[in-house]
């Protein structure tokens, strides 16, 4: 199959900065040192070119993906990454290893009531989000224990530090960031202390584990923080179907394509808006009807939550589609 065959909007990948991707994340963080996240890419299959670099534990944010991969066999230590308040569907799953992040007395309750055997105390360490305060770190890990849970350690999302554009800040934020989080560690025990993300895997060596999972595809929001290695390997393909005096029409637009980030780019043309099914362009040269367009993502991990399936590429050529199949909830 070539490009020009396939049904737009399309997710594609260039196969050449996927395997860069691949290569490069393993030799910095090999085995256990990374737990890839997955829901950046929602696909077993990208899960498992991930395993053949070493890397078997995997962070999830959804019960879904937790649910997915244990279902691949792909299940050896699955981390959800999330609070929940219902752990049923969990603590059916008996071919994989699953823990989940935990932050409160009723989220333990959650977790043992729903049959799952582990947790990590998740801590707030500067992201106003999910996560105890440090000091309360210890007496959630002696509630879960009394609950019957094993404790595995701590975990904490430096989501607010991740994006920084100076490198210089970005370290001194994780170190701040990870202070409180050992100081929760100290108090909690275990083996594990899991953070980081994309923007903070080379600086945040205080963690025994990084959560990163954007690094694979990249998208233009980590790809201005100039220190990151990795290139953009995902975009969005689209088709030309309407051109104008000075403008022209694809058929991308707000539904195929995630605008938290920014707005996404077109190679070659000047966006000036996204609608519905629909991005409206200046282009910087020539376009006819049926040409095809890129779009360049501003934030892979809800973008590719809109699409079914991604197409791996090399040059024109379609090498390989593998199924979006880690959607939902």
């Amino acid at each position: 199959m070539k490009i020009q065959d396939l049904a737009t909007p399309a997710l594609v990948v260039d196969a050449a900065a996927l395997e860069h991707n691949l290569a490069t994340m393993a030799e910095a963080l090999p085995g256990k040192r990374l737990r890839p996240h997955v829901k950046a890419h929602k696909s077993t299959a990208l899960a498992r070119l991930q395993t053949g670099r070493g890397h078997t534990a995997f962070t999830c944010a959804t019960i879904r993906e937790v649910e997915g991969m244990a279902a691949a066999g792909l299940g050896d230590d699955l981390l959800l990454a999330n609070e929940v308040t219902d752990a049923t569907r969990l603590g059916v799953i008996h071919d994989a290893r699953v823990t989940v992040a935990v932050d409160s007395p009723e989220t333990v309750e959650a977790a043992a009531r729903g049959g799952v055997a582990e947790v990590l105390v998740d801590v707030n360490v500067g992201l106003p989000r999910c996560g105890c305060d440090p000091g309360d770190a210890g007496r959630i890990a002696e509630f879960a224990r009394a609950r019957g849970l094993g404790v595995r350690g701590v975990m904490g999302y430096e989501g607010h530090v991740v994006g920084e554009e100076s490198h210089a800040t970005r370290a001194e934020q994780t170190e701040a960031a990870m202070a409180r989080l050992l100081v929760a560690h100290g108090d909690v025990g275990g083996d594990v202390v899991s953070a980081g993300g994309t923007g903070t895997y080379a600086l945040n060596t205080w963690a025994t584990e990084i959560q990163a999972g954007s690094y694979l595809l990249m998208d233009s929001a980590y790809a201005a923080l100039e220190d990151l290695p990795f290139r953009e390997a995902l975009c969005v393909l689209a088709t030309v179907i309407h051109v104008g005096p000075k403008w022209a029409v694809a058929d991308a637009g707000l539904k195929a394509l995630s605008m938290d980030h920014g707005d996404p780019r077109v190679e070659g043309g000047d966006v000036w808006f996204y609608s519905d099914e629909h991005v409206t362009f200046r282009p910087a040269g020539g376009v006819v009807v049926g040409d095809r367009v890129r779009v360049r993502l501003a934030h892979v991990d809800p973008t590719v939550a809109k699409h079914e399936r991604l197409h791996v590429v090399d040059g024109d050529d379609v090498i390989e589609t593998y199924a979006v199949d880690l959607r939902g909830w």
